[in-house]
């Protein structure tokens, strides 16, 4: 695959009182036609910052941004237009517009002199408008729709834009965990369906694991990782980027998980997917699972067992442990 965007050893920040604040330094990034890339991170490492400078809107502090082998700041602002298309996390509020004027705005880089649609920019618009699924809501104004469904405008107007590069930042950010799964598939579905590359800066780390084709994981201190989401997992890297005293990230289950207090011990045994749900719920009651604990628990597709006595659920479970640990 061909590459739509790179970054040669690119440093990132803002000017204050003429001294230059770098966030990040010497990012040296590769971004292939036809893939979603996922960009993490904590919050403050410079994940906004970098989407800014790969968008155009803020000028590097050293180094290169490469759109189509062109230096993004020497190209012409009509012309960045249509290699680049941004949607950024604040809300769209223009009255009286309806979701169809909202995406013709994205033909605005192709049009004549009177800014007059032709027949084939009615097309794309209306292309855009099917592929994320708003063509019954096409004469509704914003404030008729959803988050959800506003959010999906932007996409469609960043699509009708027709460039090679989406960069969106923080897509999900607001919306209820349906229409957060929603986008994520929907951007991931455009971005292998179209050929065009999408980057999302995300804090939805679940969902980045399992729709990102590649996933670029920002830390304060040590730059950028890229890789393939399961690598970077196996790799121990998501490990190193959500070191917490209250939490860590759970490499089993792609999870974060709380540091409970563990002072109680137990052995667990037996049914496979019974098995994730009663470790959480033994954590949680601070019982650490130990391979040389007094007291085993026996998982059954129908029942929980100790001691011979079979518990019918987990709030079963607990309270019967209280007794015997």
């Amino acid at each position: 695959m061909s590459s739509i965007l790179n970054t040669h050893n690119l440093s990132i920040g803002y000017s204050k009182k003429k001294k230059k604040i770098v966030v990040q330094s010497d990012l040296n990034l590769e971004l292939k036609a036809g893939e979603l890339v996922c960009l993490i991170g904590q919050n403050g490492c410079g994940k906004s910052t970098l989407l800014r400078t790969l968008a155009g809107l803020q000028k590097p502090l050293y180094g290169k941004v490469l759109v189509d082998n062109q230096e993004l700041d020497k190209i012409r602002i009509h012309e960045k237009a249509r290699k680049l298309a941004l949607v950024l996390t604040e809300k769209v509020d223009i009255e009286n517009a309806t979701v169809a004027d909202i995406v013709r705005m994205g033909r605005q880089p192709y049009c004549n002199w009177w800014g007059s649609l032709s027949e084939a920019d009615y097309g794309i618009v209306n292309e855009a408008i099917e592929m994320v699924h708003l063509e019954a809501k096409a004469d509704c104004h914003l404030n008729e729709l959803s988050d959800g469904e506003r959010q999906r405008v932007m996409i469609a107007k960043a699509l009708a834009q027709d460039t090679p590069l989406i960069l969106l930042d923080e897509p999900t950010a607001h919306l209820d965990l349906p229409n957060r799964v929603e986008i994520m598939l929907l951007l991931h579905k455009l971005a292998h369906r179209t050929g065009k590359s999408v980057v999302i800066s995300t804090h939805e780390l679940d969902m980045a694991l399992q729709a990102a084709d590649r996933i670029w994981l920002m830390t304060k201190t040590d730059g950028i990782e890229c890789g393939v989401p399961e690598d970077l997992v196996l790799q121990g890297h998501f490990h190193e980027a959500f070191q917490s005293k209250s939490y860590y990230f759970n490499s089993a289950n792609g999870n974060f998980s709380m540091n409970y207090p563990m002072t109680k011990k137990v052995w667990v045994e037996g049914d496979k997917t019974r098995m994730y749900w009663t470790l959480r719920a033994l954590a949680r009651a601070g019982y650490m699972v130990v391979e040389e604990a007094e007291v085993v628990i026996k998982i059954t597709p129908e029942c929980w067992i100790i001691n011979a006595v079979e518990l019918k659920s987990v709030e079963e479970l607990l309270t019967k442990l209280e007794g015997v640990v």
